[in-house]
């Protein structure tokens, strides 16, 4: 029987986590893990020699979940620690309220959680709606959908170590279909809001580069589910040659 774990980085309570284990018990048994609040752009946060607080809730469906009084990646880390019954079959992260593309995967809690599971061997896929406002399971079903479809051919086909899926759907009833992506390019407009002795990282939403076709930012923009496999080798393979003829004694 597969087995799967359900996570998110909106907190454990959030419709779209609900939306998610739903369509992910159509094919297995679900465990749902996650934040007790809200972790958004919390990135790959891990809490080390700290005490975190675990308890047991019901969502909304009866279904019983574990909240988690930390972050996303903590939700996982634990989990493989054994504070559930581990390893799954796969872990999916989601549905986020709010997409997560170009260089949003390194803020993102979401995509964080799916990146801690593949670096505990288990593989993930990460899930995020168009819609910073979706308040209702319901609003995340054509997501919900998407993922399902996804979920099914990881399980079948597998995915390299260190390797997850990043799936972004358009806030539409239906898209038009899926397209395989590489991370496009975000245009933050961050602004400072200045309190009573306080700031704050204010603004308007990010938007980012549309005339690059075959980018994630370019399929939302069209209607389409974008699906970007991304990998934690950070490391940036065509500047190695350059840096070797630095002549920085790097060989000596």
């Amino acid at each position: 029987m597969t087995y799967i774990v359900v996570t998110n980085d909106d907190g454990v309570t959030a419709p779209g986590i609900l939306a998610l284990a739903q369509a992910m018990s159509t094919i297995g048994d679900v465990q749902v893990i996650g934040p007790s609040i809200n972790q958004s752009a919390s990135g790959h946060k891990k809490t080390l020699y700290q005490d975190i607080a675990v308890e047991e809730l019901t969502l909304a469906d009866g279904r019983s979940a574990m909240s988690v009084a930390g972050s996303p990646a903590d939700s996982i880390a634990l989990a493989s620690l054994g504070v559930v019954d581990w390893p799954p079959s796969i872990v999916v992260s989601g549905i986020n309220r709010g997409p997560n593309l170009g260089q949003d995967i390194t803020y993102s809690g979401t995509v964080t959680a799916a990146l801690e599971s593949t670096i505990q061997g288990v593989p993930a896929v990460a899930v995020s709606l168009n819609n910073r406002i979706a308040n209702d399971p319901d609003e995340y079903r054509e997501a919900a959908r998407v993922a399902l479809n996804v979920v099914q051919h990881v399980l079948k086909f597998g995915l390299p170590p260190f390797t997850v899926l990043n799936v972004n759907v358009p806030n539409v009833p239906h898209v038009k279909g899926m397209r395989i992506t590489r991370q496009g390019i975000s245009i933050y407009r961050d602004a400072l809001v200045r309190g009573n002795g306080t700031y704050q990282i204010g603004g308007d939403e990010p938007t980012g580069v549309l005339d690059e076709l075959g980018t994630d930012i370019w399929a939302i923009a069209e209607g389409y589910a974008s699906i970007t496999p991304i990998h934690l080798d950070m490391t940036a393979h065509k500047l190695m040659a350059d840096l070797m003829n630095w002549d920085m004694g790097v060989e000596g």
